[in-house]
């Protein structure tokens, strides 16, 4: 897996489901909290411990969100 960054474009979470809530909260908790701009998507998958069963779920969560123009992801 190549090396992307997540940037929250919108604090939003309207009309979302469970996963998408809860990379919106991450990302937002990281922008007030840590001021970073940009997270590592290795690094969202770390803190929620993505074990095989859940990693689609959660790749097709943060897909969603790209194609709601909520969250940008960038190859470094």
């Amino acid at each position: 897996m190549a090396d992307i960054l997540v940037t929250l474009k919108r604090n939003t979470a309207w009309k979302c489901g469970r996963v998408e809530r809860l990379i919106v909260n991450y990302l937002r908790k990281q922008l007030q909290i840590h001021g970073r701009r940009s997270v590592p998507l290795k690094d969202i998958m770390l803190h929620f411990k993505m074990w095989e069963g859940n990693k689609s779920r959660f790749l097709d969560a943060v897909k969603r969100l790209e194609r709601r123009n909520i969250i940008d992801l960038k190859r470094i």
